[in-house]
């Protein structure tokens, strides 16, 4: 035996990680852990892998993408004044977790500093681990956005910050208001802004989901990162893109190709017919992840020794508990209870004291797992 040991980024993305390894449910377990549509792909997006296979489309695509696929994304995006999206501006990457992790590798390096309003989704600190930069976590306000004034403190000299916009795993959505008062704070800076926008069809009434890239003090830094995941219950097909600053996006493609190459292409295929979907499909999951959000905020409400900011997007509910414990110890006495949760410490430093709560599940499942998480943690201040 040879002693191998890994690189200095690995053993420091061991180290400093806490993402778990996700494992199917055990037999008689509800798990409201997975951040994933319960809905099956639709046909007509079957049927075009199907049909690309059959036709013989089996070979390498362009590493940037199908260009048919990159033009009908170019089409969605919000206009551009004095310039329009155009193909060569996108690059289809292996999902959104592609997507992040061709664009930090491609611009950070070691001792670049990265803003994380946090709680925020994971990968997004491993990933400037990975390649070497610094993660400065910025904790949000009381209502789970950002907290201006800190921000305001933390930003100069960073050279990205990176959020997810509805936000994962704090089901907050970003509004105008607040993505305009970003880009004030960043006026005559160098910051990059990758915004994380997967969930942007999942919000609720009363809330309007806003693109960085519609706020024109954002739109030249901003870097969207989209997926075909969450909206078209597609995860599994592992498909994504990227766009912003050209220079970004043809550095992250030379990344991405370095790391994946192309997409598979039939899967592209697939996804040129998700962008052609009728639009009640998208609709009818959106109603039903409203009516479970519904449930899930009549149930968990007043309920002493937990706290909900009700979800304004995306299908997870963030609990505060009363509970002193850790949230990794949280998370596994309620595994003992037959029911899967996710740690909020997971999520950065805030979020300890905290567990995340997919709806992303069926309402009868739904209903028993928050029973058992009222009843192990309702009342609990100890």
């Amino acid at each position: 035996m040879i002693a191998a040991a890994p690189a200095l980024r690995i053993d420091e993305l061991l180290c400093s990680s806490r993402r778990p390894t996700l494992t199917p449910a055990p037999p008689g377990t509800i798990s409201l852990a997975m951040g994933e549509p319960d809905f099956p792909t639709a046909p007509e997006v079957v049927e075009a892998a199907v049909a690309a296979l059959r036709a013989g489309d089996t070979h390498y695509a362009d590493q940037k993408g199908l260009p048919e696929l990159r033009a009908a994304v170019a089409l969605r995006l919000p206009e551009r004044p004095g310039r329009a999206w155009g193909p060569d501006d996108i690059l289809v990457t292996h999902g959104a977790t592609g997507a992040l992790t061709a664009v930090v590798l491609a611009m950070i390096g070691p001792g670049d500093r990265v803003v994380i309003p946090e709680p925020a989704y994971s990968l997004y600190a491993d990933l400037v681990v990975l390649a070497g930069g610094t993660v400065d976590f910025v904790p949000l306000g009381p209502d789970l956005h950002w907290d201006l004034d800190v921000l305001a403190a933390a930003l100069p000299g960073a050279k990205m910050m990176i959020f997810s916009n509805p936000s994962n795993p704090t089901g907050v959505v970003h509004d105008a208001h607040e993505l305009k008062a970003l880009g004030d704070l960043l006026d005559g800076s160098n910051v990059l802004v990758v915004s994380d926008e997967a969930y942007h069809r999942l919000v609720y009434p009363g809330y309007e989901a806003i693109s960085a890239l519609a706020i024109e003090s954002l739109r030249d830094r901003t870097v969207h990162v989209q997926t075909f995941s969450k909206t078209y219950a597609m995860t599994g097909w592992r498909v994504g893109y990227l766009t912003g600053p050209r220079d970004v996006v043809d550095a992250a493609a030379h990344a991405h190709r370095t790391l994946n190459g192309s997409v598979n292409t039939a899967v592209q295929r697939a996804a040129v017919a998700a962008l052609d979907l009728p639009d009640g499909i998208v609709g009818a999951m959106v109603d039903t992840y409203r009516r479970r959000r519904e449930l899930v905020v009549s149930r968990l409400s007043g309920v002493p020794g937990l706290h909900l900011v009700p979800p304004e997007g995306a299908f997870y509910g963030f609990l505060r508990y009363d509970a002193a414990r850790p949230s990794e110890e949280v998370v596994r006495e309620l595994a003992e209870q037959k029911v899967l949760v996710r740690a909020g410490a997971e999520y950065g430093p805030s979020g300890e004291g905290h567990i995340r709560i997919s709806f992303a599940a069926s309402e009868d499942d739904l209903l028993a797992g928050l029973d058992r998480i009222v009843a192990h943690l309702g009342g609990a201040s100890s």
